[in-house]
């Protein structure tokens, strides 16, 4: 056993399930699956394996896990393995099935929490891999309460063409440069069959890999874990440390919610900031702030990145991959950066029992100096503010958030909107060239209600970028970006146009002027205008009234709020 405590504290819950007279049926289920009374004897850990074929970034979990399950029976518990669903972003993409993507967070989630508080585990471990995944452990996890360690399955090794590295960024871009006549079918056809060469998730600091940092950051995985390729040999050995993890973490009865503590989510915010990670981190974090009962708002995130560098020199803004940070240290790579220039709570819990502190002047690192062109030194940073941005205005009364890829590290873009409501509309004129350069590409109606399911537009905003309009057009919507979305696209407006929100009102050829500057976003409309505009306004006809998407289009919150499916006041 990995402790002195006590076994029967550590089997504090799944004792209630498993053990005396009246439990015989209940072991007589376990004993059909091949547990024996020494497994009886011992702690119960949930391992939830979100392994799937629908997505490369979950292929391979089921092979992680079976690490975990080592792990955790060499260090005295019974693992009982269950699966969740798994959405992959980058396949339902560009059409109505990313409407499930962010639903599929809230299921996640569901699933776990139901599944551990019903079969009384005592502790739990999960694997989770594409972008949905981790944040819906971390809300499950936080919900539950009980000691519970992530490992996330990591990234995709990068694809190989014309003698540079690629990632599924390329191969979306490569479709609006097709439809502008910029690349033949024969170049999209190479680059398509090279981009993903394996399992993984997709090779940027897109959302699966900056949620990957963010666990890490916050303490509910172990240093040094989640920048690991997927097929790296390191990673079955970091599993199978998972599953003695949590053995310990169980033992010395570390919570979630003593790990999910505001300090961390300040950790994890100047993280997300400092590399330029996906602007999906601000929804996430804001859903699993509010599961763990800690005050976090839009504002904590613009006065975070306000005091922040950028320092993150990695895709979609940079020029590198996941994979290259891992080859220069990692997280803690990063996280020493901040540190040393004192951005840094230290002293934020971990899972092991350690803070983030001690963990870090215990890992070691290397200071080569490839380290430095990818991770740049605080004292040198790409840009002085952090690359994601809280803008405010008539037009996002409760906020909008935009990643600054551009290298002057700021946006100041004013013009002339052209509307669209929904992505398909928008994707089909994009794709002809009807949008001109010095215009701004206003979608609605694909927020958290109103999409439903606030729908990723990679599709529309590398077709923008493709077709060679990488800052001379900007877009703006109520959905969401995938982490591989550059150029000056402001997602995430609040409120948004289902509920009535200003987005609605905006009409063809309105003045629409994003400044990260100012930190503003505004249409060139008089408040009586507006007022006079809703007036007239009414909400379109649902598109689904019946099934899973009319449930959760009733109960999303605004996004900013983390648009949680919550039906309580925290």
């Amino acid at each position: 056993m990995v402790s002195e405590t006590p076994l029967e504290k550590m089997r504090e819950r799944s004792r209630v399930t498993i053990d005396g007279p009246e439990r015989a049926p209940h072991r007589s289920m376990y004993r059909a699956m091949g547990f024996t009374d020494q497994d009886f004897r011992q702690p119960f850990i949930g391992l939830a394996n979100l392994s799937t074929e629908v997505t490369p970034c979950n292929f391979h979990l089921s092979t992680v896990a079976g690490e975990v399950k080592v792990g955790i029976r060499a260090a005295g518990g019974t693992p009982v393995e269950f699966p969740t669903i798994t959405v992959s972003d980058a396949i339902a993409m560009g059409h109505q099935g990313m409407k499930g993507s962010l639903i599929s967070r809230e299921i996640i989630a569901d699933s776990i929490e139901v599944v551990a508080f019903s079969e009384g585990f005592d502790a739990l471990a999960a694997v989770g891999g594409c972008d949905k995944n981790l944040p819906g452990i971390l809300m499950a996890a936080a919900r539950l309460n009980i000691p519970t360690v992530v490992l996330y399955g990591g990234t995709m090794m990068p694809g190989h063409f014309h003698g540079h590295d690629v990632s599924i960024e390329d191969v979306f871009e490569a479709v609006g440069a097709h439809a502008a006549g910029r690349m033949s079918g024969e170049e999209l056809d190479a680059l398509e069959r090279v981009a993903c060469p394996g399992p993984g998730t997709c090779g940027g600091l897109f959302t699966a890999n900056t949620m990957g940092t963010l666990v890490e950051t916050l303490g509910m995985a172990r240093l040094g874990t989640s920048a690991i390729p997927a097929m790296h040999p390191d990673r079955a050995s970091a599993a199978r440390g998972v599953g003695s993890q949590v053995m310990r973490t169980l033992a010395d009865d570390i919570r979630p919610r003593d790990v999910l503590t505001r300090k961390a989510f300040e950790n994890a915010i100047r993280v997300a900031v400092a590399l330029g990670g996906s602007t999906n981190s601000v929804l996430h974090l804001l859903a699993i702030a509010g599961e763990a009962q800690v005050p976090l708002s839009l504002d904590d995130f613009d006065r975070i990145s306000h005091e922040t560098p950028h320092i993150g020199n990695l895709k979609p803004g940079g020029q590198y991959l996941m994979a290259d940070l891992h080859r220069v240290g990692g997280v803690p790579l990063v996280l020493r950066r901040l540190s040393e220039a004192g951005l840094l709570h230290e002293d934020a819990m971990t899972i092991t029992g350690r803070t983030i502190g001690e963990e870090l002047r215990d890992y070691p690192l290397s200071g080569s100096e490839e380290a430095s062109r990818i991770v740049f030194p605080v004292s040198n940073p790409l840009h002085q503010d952090g690359a994601l941005v809280i803008l405010k205005g008539n037009l996002a009364p409760e906020g909008a958030v935009l990643k600054v890829t551009d290298s002057s590290g700021s946006v100041q873009f004013t013009g002339k909107a052209r509307v669209f409501d929904g992505e398909e509309a928008a994707f089909e004129a994009i794709s002809e060239g009807q949008v001109e350069s010095g215009e701004v590409v206003v979608i609605r109606y694909e927020g958290p209600q109103g999409g439903p399911g606030m729908r990723e537009m990679l599709s529309v905003t590398a077709a923008i970028v493709g077709q060679g309009h990488v800052s001379d057009v900007a877009m703006v919507t109520d959905g969401r970006f995938s982490g591989a979305t550059r150029g000056p696209m402001v997602g995430h407006v609040a409120p948004e146009a289902w509920v009535g929100g200003p987005l609605a009102l905006v009409k063809d050829g309105d003045s629409i002027t994003i400044d990260t500057v100012a930190r503003e976003i505004s249409v060139a409309l008089s408040e009586e205008e507006l007022k006079d505009r809703r007036d007239l306004w009414r909400r379109p006809d649902p598109s689904y009234t019946r099934g899973a998407l009319a449930k959760y289009q009733r109960l999303f919150s605004s996004a900013s709020r983390g648009a949680r499916t919550t039906i309580w006041d925290d």
